[in-house]
């Protein structure tokens, strides 16, 4: 499948490997049966992940958890010459993939859904959400707690 133009370049940005004529690398995380879609992380925010996992004590649970998640059932690959990347099978089957793709971005990250489980799973969740707010709620207001002026 071909990856965004843009995307591209958030995974060139986040390799600190790559150099021009280089194809990036990324780790695509496939979590467990929840999990209904493909998470691409560069190679920065996964070394964070990493990190942030490592801060854990050692032998507790959520650490041997949450190893399994992004060492076990994830796949590290590159961003072939013509844009392209290449979904293995076993990936394509757990999400249901066939056809096109829906890519979201999220920073240093982005999903790869299939189209209609996207529909159905993550708008009607955006939905039911935002129908528990009041009517002329503007969800932008969100911002100003995050450390915005």
């Amino acid at each position: 499948m071909s990856i965004p133009a843009s995307f591209r370049r958030v995974l060139e940005a986040g390799d600190p490997n790559w150099q021009s004529g280089d194809a990036p690398e990324l780790v695509i995380v496939y979590g467990d049966h929840r999990r209904k879609f493909l998470e691409c992380y560069t190679m920065e925010a996964i070394d964070e992940v990493d990190d942030k996992i490592d801060a854990l004590p050692r032998g507790s649970m959520e650490r041997k958890m949450l190893q399994r998640m992004f060492h076990g059932q994830s796949h590290p690959t590159t961003v072939d010459e013509t844009g392209r990347l290449v979904l293995p099978a076993k990936l394509r089957k757990k999400i249901g993939l066939s056809g096109e793709a829906f890519f979201i971005a999220a920073g240093d990250t982005f999903q790869i859904w299939k189209p209609e489980t996207y529909d159905t799973e993550e708008l009607a969740q955006t939905e039911e959400w935002l129908d528990e707010l009041p009517d002329d709620f503007d969800p932008m207001a969100f911002l100003d707690g995050a450390g915005g002026a």
